[in-house]
């Protein structure tokens, strides 16, 4: 299929890209890497009336580091996350992202925004307390990760909003753990360990709307706090089997008993 048509507008700006969504009047879509968004538009299940293409937009490209924490823009390419050394957690999760082609093209502002629940970047947002940067009409606001994921593929942004970056404290211990059917298939189950200020964190995508904290930091208690529902990829006892697993997985990559 083919996309419906839509006005296209390029903005070298975030004022610039603020006012075309403000004027697309909650029908416009920002175009980052495209990885998420073009597949759908093709299919017809989103049907924007502006796509907003924020590549040229200056500033949202930098990845820097600052008192233990790397300040990833909304630009930064996941090739470039895996690339970097400053993070090793996120490095390790951008590896796990699709294929070449859409590492390349694919980019960390779009992930988030995505909220796809069980994609790796919302993940360890979530495990390392990470702080999302969104501009708007009334200025810059900062909005903790596990706040801005309200549900599948939903955020607490307004149409008139953007992420222009993210800030990912850097663990000083963390493990990270996936199951896909195949390399670069999306991951039925991802879990993320992270200790950030001495905060032991679990979290794990793909077995409920949003990433998922764990209250406790066993995997063997793990299980009793998840209430996946079962699709066409498996049941719902079938991802909370994985979902310890990897729990499991993760913990020991950390060096943390589980």
């Amino acid at each position: 299929m083919k996309c419906a048509p839509f006005e296209y507008v390029r903005p070298t700006s975030v004022d610039d890209v603020l006012a075309a969504l403000a004027e697309a009047d909650g029908e416009g879509k920002i175009l980052a890497g495209g990885q998420s968004l073009v597949p759908v538009m093709a299919l017809r299940m989103a049907r924007p009336a502006v796509l907003v293409d924020v590549n040229k937009v200056e500033g949202l490209s930098d990845l820097e580091c600052d008192d233990g924490s790397v300040h990833v823009g909304a630009l930064v390419r996941h090739r470039t996350l895996a690339e970097q050394t400053a993070h090793p957690l996120l490095a390790e999760a951008a590896r796990h992202i699709g294929h070449t082609a859409i590492r390349t093209r694919g980019t960390a502002g779009g992930s988030i925004a995505h909220a796809d629940p069980a994609a790796e970047l919302p993940v360890v947002a979530v495990a390392t307390g990470a702080t999302v940067t969104v501009a708007g009409a009334d200025g810059d606001r900062w909005v903790a990760a596990e706040d801005l994921f309200a549900g599948p593929l939903m955020t607490t942004l307004d149409p008139d909003e953007m992420v222009t970056g993210i800030d990912f404290p850097v663990p000083t211990r963390w493990g990270f753990a996936e199951f896909a059917r195949r390399h670069g298939d999306f991951a039925l189950v991802t879990v993320v360990v992270a200790e950030v200020d001495g905060d032991l964190r679990i979290v794990v995508g793909g077995v409920g709307p949003v990433p998922i904290r764990a209250r406790s930091t066993g995997a063997e208690t793990l299980g009793d706090e998840l209430t996946p529902t079962g699709d066409l990829h498996g049941s719902a006892d079938f991802r909370r089997g994985l979902a310890i697993e990897m729990a499991r997985r993760a913990l020991a990559s950390a060096g943390i008993q589980g």
